[in-house]
């Protein structure tokens, strides 16, 4: 009798322009991963949506594939958000937001993703802006999912048919701030430290000198450090840790801050790590769990195989990890690891890779498509797997 092992249940939500590119080919290494690994199954359950969704249908999401992502789904896989109209205007809905934001945001919140994770990473043979390549550069950055200034409590104050006033409230409570620094700290513990001193450290980065919000903030991460002696705590006022995180990359192994703060630094973050096209995220709750590429949806470069597939990729690899921490499965957790060792073997070597990372000592090089990079990196996982 053959073991088949756990079966998941993956919904897969392509999205708008290049998402409906990558992810499939995301999809490719998913299952060579489980050929190569085997002892587990993932079903996938495609549904269409976003604003190229809203344009035919007038709905973001069917209801069916609504009610199967928040009800039976394992995990959800999202590619990009966001579509252009006939005369290249972005797709909105009648409240203003764009076309997918009810897909995005209300998954958010009705899991309760309570924890964006970025992890920003600078594989060898991706080129970056900052002046010392061969700098090391491995952190997670986490930020809170649900609330701060992006909480929807906002309006506009109109008279005589005029808006003359935008009100955007920021709310910041303790039991967010508890939970996603005990998230952020969890985090670290199962991580080998910062690459300059190899120290588990979780930096707070907020605005406490002035904010009241960051203020409850930090309270509450300095009550929650004071459960995990065996890691430092450690503290940046936002735009400080901004010019450190070009400055000192190194130095960082995890930090958190609230919803916006986190949202502007995670994409230095992501410029550091060599650009959007390689940079993966995650929305993670307790019980459910969102993974994409952090890039958009880049209508103008839809349907040229020319868009780079790795941060979906590794967003795969993001997906099989937490199944394994969830369930306990050890299968899908080596499956991630032979998806992040392609990756890493393919942009190592350097002679495969899109356009965007074609700069600095790659110039020369002939960019590769979005599916020859992904044949490269099945190539890859498979030599791994027979070289075991």
């Amino acid at each position: 009798m053959v073991f088949l092992g756990r079966t998941y249940k993956i919904s897969v939500l392509p999205g708008d322009g290049i998402g409906r590119e990558v992810i499939p080919q995301a999809i490719r290494t998913l299952e060579i991963a489980e050929e190569l690994i085997g002892g587990f199954t993932l079903k996938m359950h495609n549904f269409e949506c976003g604003g190229e969704y809203y344009l035919r249908t007038k709905t973001e999401l069917s209801d069916e594939g609504m009610r199967f992502t928040k009800t039976e789904a394992d995990a959800i896989l999202l590619g990009a958000i966001g579509a252009e109209d006939s005369d290249g205007n972005p797709v909105r809905l009648p409240d203003n937001n764009l076309a997918g934001y009810n897909v995005v945001i209300g998954l958010r919140m009705e899991l309760d993703l309570y924890a964006n994770v970025r992890p920003v990473k600078l594989f060898e043979g991706v080129p970056t802006p900052l002046a010392a390549e061969d700098i090391e550069i491995d952190m997670v950055i986490i930020r809170e999912n649900t609330e701060g200034l992006y909480a929807p409590v906002r309006g506009h104050l109109s008279r005589g048919g005029s808006s003359e006033v935008a009100i955007d409230t920021r709310v910041i409570t303790a039991k967010g701030s508890k939970r996603i620094s005990e998230y952020a700290f969890d985090t670290s513990s199962s991580r080998n430290g910062a690459p300059v001193d190899g120290k588990k450290r979780v930096t707070c980065v907020d605005k406490s000198n002035l904010l009241a919000g960051c203020q409850l903030f930090r309270k509450s991460f300095d009550l929650v450090s004071n459960n995990y002696p065996h890691i430092e705590p450690d503290y940046a006022y936002v735009d400080a840790f901004a010019q450190w995180l070009i400055r000192k990359p190194e130095y960082y192994d995890v930090a958190v801050a609230p919803n916006a703060f986190g949202d502007i630094v995670t994409d230095i973050g992501a410029a550091i790590q060599g650009g959007l096209g390689v940079a993966p995220a995650g929305s993670i709750g307790d019980k459910h769990a969102v993974f994409e590429p952090v890039h958009g949806s880049a209508p103008k470069h839809y349907g040229k195989d020319i868009a780079n597939p790795i941060a979906s990729i590794l967003a795969t690899s993001m997906m099989l990890e937490w199944l394994g921490e969830k369930r306990n499965d050890d299968k899908c957790t080596k499956a991630s690891e032979v998806i992040r060792e392609g990756v890493t073997s393919v942009l190592r070597e350097g002679s495969i890779r899109t356009y965007d990372l074609c700069k600095g000592k790659w110039q020369a090089i002939k960019p590769s498509t979005t599916t020859q990079v992904t044949d490269a990196i099945i190539q890859s996982m498979k030599d791994i797997a027979d070289s075991r």
